[in-house]
């Protein structure tokens, strides 16, 4: 593991409840995976089930998790960007409560410091959702 859970806040500008994502477990220059488990008292957990925005919502601190480790960017004390676009997306299905959730992003294109990212999130050997995200970092 290269970043814990006790130490992701220092990688997201997000804080609870917001936060979707444990630990980045891989990471080289441009390829990032992370896992994040489904709790009870998750706020975007609805009939037992973990919604599709905040599955969006960890692709994307996935790559934002990713970038600054790889130091891709520069950021001042905390690093902040913005979401800048979710496309090509495809849902296969949503986790339930308790499962562990392990998402693959890799970096497709970097401009400066906007970043065209693909990410893919597991559970166990099911794909539940794919998309890209273009990402802005301040």
């Amino acid at each position: 593991m290269i970043i814990t859970k006790e130490n992701i806040q220092d990688y997201i500008p997000q804080r609870p409840p917001f936060v979707m994502i444990d630990n980045l477990l891989e990471a080289s220059g441009d390829y990032f995976k992370t896992d994040f488990r489904i709790l009870p008292d998750n706020i975007f957990v609805e009939n037992g089930k973990l919604r599709e925005f905040a599955m969006i919502e960890n692709i994307a601190q996935s790559s934002s998790v990713g970038l600054a480790n790889a130091k891709k960017y520069s950021a001042k004390e905390k690093p902040e960007g913005y979401l800048g676009a979710v496309s090509k997306l495809k849902l296969y299905g949503l986790p339930v409560v308790n499962d562990r959730i392990h998402t693959a992003i890799k970096l497709i294109a970097q401009l400066d410091n906007m970043f065209l990212l693909k990410g893919e999130t597991w559970v166990n050997d099911k794909k539940l959702m794919e998309c890209e995200v273009k990402l802005v970092a301040v």
